[in-house]
C-alpha cells in the first residue's frame, strides 16, 4: 500500500488538511493491516533508548563508533522513497535524526512491513551508524517496532503550524510542527532549574503553602472563588503566597522560596494570564536593597548559562542588554518627568485633566494614588526598556512594606522594569504588627462591596505579634522573565496551555 504522507521535497506536497476525514478513513484501513500482520499498533516498550540529537552528539564526539548498536524513538516526521532504499527523519523533544534502510538490512517481510509507516507513526528503531555522502549522521536500522499510530496527518512540514488560535489549543502540533516552539519550551524548563539551582546553591530553602486559602492576601486582586465541601465554606484559589511564607520567617525559617501557580480572575492579554507561575524569595535580615542584589545576579546568571550571551534578541531587531549595574530611578522623579515637575503639589483635578490631555481615559472618582499610579502604568512602564529598578512607591500601594524613613508617604520596595513590563516587585517587608494591622485596615476600607478583597487575615497578624525578623523579600514573574529570556513578546506563546475562551459547539 502506498504511503499517503509520503514526502520527496517542498515542490511535492502532501495533503495538509488535518483531521481530512479521507486520509482519517485511510489510516484506519492500515491500522487494521497492521494488526491483520499480527502487530500491535499501540502501547509497546521499547527501553533503553537515546535521543538522536544525543546519538549525533556522541557519534561526532567518538563516543560511539560506526559498528556500535544504537536504539532511539520518536515520530516520523518526513519519509522519503528512494528505489529500493528508503530514508526518514525520526524526532524527538530535541531535535531529529535521519534513518535509512532497505530490503537486504531488514528482509522483505519487514521491508514490505516498513513501507506502510506513516508521516507521524511512532516507532522504535535499532542500528548502526554511518555519514552519508552529504556527511549526515544516519542509522541503517536493522529492526523497527511501531510503537503509537498516527491516525490524523500533521500540518505541512514546510510551513509549520502558522494558525496562531490552532497553536494555543492544539499545542501537541505546534511542538511536532515547529522548532522554535519546542526550543522555547526546553529553554524555560532550563530557566526554571537554573533558578532552583541559584537558589539552593546560596543556602534558600524551598517550601510549599496551600493553594486554597480563607482569605486571598498578598496582594491586590479579584481571585477565583469556589466551596470546600467537606468544611462547608468558601475558600479561594490564591493570589498570592506571601503572607503564608511571612509565616514561616516567624517561625525561623531564614532563606526560603516558593515557585508555584497562582491565580488571579482577572483580564487576558498579551502580558496576562489568569494562571501564572511565580517564585517569591524571602531572606531574614535582608531588605529592598538585598533584593535588588539578588534578581539582578539571579537573572545575568541564567542568561550566561542558558542563553551563552547578557543580550536578548527580539524577532523585531531589537536588543537588550542585560549585562549589570542596572538603573535604578525613584518614581516621583518618573512621575515628575512625564507628568510635570509640579505634579505631586497640583489638586487631584489637574492631575486627571492632565491625563485626559494625554489620551488616558481615568475614573475621577479614584483615589489621587491611583489617578498617579494610572499615569505611571499607562504611559511610563512602556519607555522602560532596559534594566530599570523603580524605586520608593506610594505606601498605598504596598501595604506589606516598610516606609521610607526619609519620607513616610513612600515605601521601601522596587519594581523591576524591563521591556516595558514589571517583571519583579521587590521591599523590605513589614515586620510590626501595629503598623501592618492599620494599613491592612486603609485597604480594607478601600474595597468596600469586595467582601473576598476586603478581610483582614487576623491569623496572619498573630503571627506577627509573636515576632518576625526585618525581611527582604520578592516575587519574579516565571512566565515574564521566561519572555524575556527568549524574545518573545506574548505570554500565551511561553505557556504550553494559555487560558483561552472555550470553544462554542
Amino acid at each position: 500500500m502506498q504511503n499517503d504522507t509520503t514526502t520527496a521535497d517542498p515542490g511535492n506536497p502532501v495533503d495538509t488538511v488535518t483531521g481530512s476525514e479521507e486520509i482519517y478513513q485511510l489510516r484506519l484501513g492500515k491500522l487494521a493491516e497492521w494488526e491483520k500482520n499480527g502487530v500491535a499498533p499501540f502501547g509497546s516498550e521499547f527501553p533503553d533508548t537515546r535521543s538522536g540529537t544525543e546519538i549525533k552528539e556522541l557519534f561526532s564526539t567518538g563516543k560511539i563508533s560506526p559498528e556500535g548498536k544504537v536504539r532511539t524513538a520518536g515520530r516520523i516526521t518526513a519519509y522519503r522513497t528512494m528505489g529500493k532504499s528508503i530514508f526518514a527523519d525520526i524526532q524527538d523533544i530535541r531535535g531529529k535524526i535521519q534513518i535509512y534502510t532497505k530490503k537486504d538490512s531488514l528482509g522483505e517481510e519487514n521491508f514490505e512491513l516498513f513501507k506502510k509507516i506513516d508521516i507521524g507513526d511512532i516507532i522504535g528503531v535499532e542500528g548502526t551508524l554511518f555519514l552519508t555522502r552529504t556527511s549526515e549522521i544516519t542509522i541503517k536500522i536493522e529492526s523497527f517496532k511501531l510503537l503509537g499510530k498516527s491516525l490524523r496527518t500533521l500540518p505541512e512540514k514546510w510551513h509549520g503550524l502558522t494558525d496562531l488560535e490552532q497553536i494555543y489549543r492544539q499545542r501537541y502540533l505546534d511542538l511536532i510542527s515547529n522548532p522554535e516552539s519546542r526550543d522555547r519550551f526546553l529553554k524555560r524548563s532550563t530557566i526554571i532549574r537554573e533558578i532552583r539551582s541559584f537558589l539552593h546553591d546560596r543556602s534558600f530553602i524551598e517550601v510549599e503553602t496551600p493553594m486554597l486559602q480563607y482569605i486571598p492576601g498578598g496582594a491586590a486582586a479579584k481571585p477565583f472563588k469556589t466551596y470546600y465541601e467537606a468544611l462547608h465554606t468558601d475558600m479561594f484559589m490564591r493570589i498570592a503566597p506571601e503572607l503564608y511564607l511571612k509565616r514561616l520567617l516567624v517561625g525561623g525559617y531564614d532563606k526560603i522560596f516558593e515557585l508555584n501557580r497562582n491565580f488571579r480572575n482577572e483580564g487576558m492579554s498579551r502580558k496576562h494570564n489568569p494562571e501564572f507561575t511565580m517564585i517569591e524569595i524571602y531572606q531574614a535580615f535582608g531588605g529592598c536593597s538585598t533584593m535588588m542584589a539578588l534578581v539582578e545576579e539571579l537573572i545575568v546568571n541564567i542568561a550566561d548559562k542558558v542563553l551563552g550571551t547578557r543580550t536578548v534578541k527580539f524577532s523585531d531587531g531589537k536588543e537588550i542588554d542585560l549585562s549589570p549595574p542596572w538603573r535604578r530611578v525613584e518614581y516621583s522623579e518618573l512621575i515628575r518627568e512625564f507628568g510635570g515637575a509640579d505634579w505631586f503639589e497640583i489638586p487631584k483635578e489637574e492631575k486627571i485633566a492632565r491625563i485626559r490631555a494625554k489620551g488616558l481615559d481615568i475614573d475621577a472618582s479614584a483615589p489621587e494614588f491611583e489617578v498617579t499610579h494610572e499615569l505611571y502604568e499607562k504611559l511610563i512602564e512602556a519607555t522602560l526598556v532596559k534594566p530599570t529598578f523603580v524605586t520608593k512607591l506610594p505606601a498605598q500601594l504596598v501595604p506589606l512594606a516598610i516606609k521610607c524613613s526619609d519620607n513616610p508617604d513612600f515605601v521601601d520596595v522596587f519594581e523591576l522594569e524591563i521591556n516595558g513590563q514589571e517583571l519583579a516587585p521587590g521591599y523590605s517587608e513589614l515586620n510590626n504588627p501595629l503598623e501592618q494591622r492599620k494599613r491592612f485596615e486603609e485597604q480594607t476600607s478601600l474595597h468596600k462591596g469586595k467582601p473576598e478583597e476586603g478581610k483582614i487575615d487576623e491569623d496572619f497578624l498573630t503571627a506577627l505579634e509573636y515576632g518576625m525578623p526585618p525581611a527582604g523579600g520578592m516575587g519574579i514573574g516565571i512566565d515574564r522573565l521566561t519572555m524575556l529570556l527568549t524574545g518573545t513578546d506574548s505570554i500565551r506563546d511561553v505557556i504550553l496551555f494559555p487560558s483561552l475562551k472555550p470553544v462554542q459547539k
